[in-house]
């Protein structure tokens, strides 16, 4: 199984009481937003960000997924945790991880993202630097 330890980004997220549902635990759409939270603060540490800025050329979202293991409630605070695991020329794909204080692991998740020029609106090849700083951060 995996856990916090294997994720060398990780980030704490306060469980907010209007994040549950009518169904008295935290929606699962919100979990999606904790990824994102992770993944946001992944793009910053590798420079991601600054070359989007800078180029115009940055991550796009093609696909992501979800296994909710444990319901999460107000108050706790999560821990979310997120690595790239496989670099190909124009996509990478990101891992997460969401545990719980209270509860442990409570939500495993993966992405596609899609290097995209944002002014010729098409995929292009993941920037050398970029590449670098991921192998950097995840040893790939």
């Amino acid at each position: 199984m995996k856990s916090l330890d294997d994720f060398n980004i990780k980030v704490e997220i306060p469980v907010a009481w209007g994040d549950m549902d009518s169904f008295k635990h935290v929606n699962n759409t919100r979990v999606f937003r904790y990824f994102e939270t992770a993944r946001i603060k992944y793009f910053e540490r590798i420079g991601f960000i600054k070359t989007m800025e800078k180029d115009s050329i940055g991550p796009i979202l093609a696909s992501t997924s979800a296994k909710f293991i444990k319901p999460l409630f107000y108050p706790d605070t999560v821990t979310v945790g997120t690595r790239v695991t496989t670099v190909e020329p124009t996509q990478f794909i990101m891992e997460y991880i969401a545990e719980s204080k209270s509860k442990g692991i409570a939500a495993l998740g993966e992405s596609k993202m899609v290097v995209y020029d944002y002014k010729s609106s098409k995929r292009i090849t993941l920037p050398d630097i970029v590449r670098n700083k991921i192998k950097e951060v995840d040893s790939i």
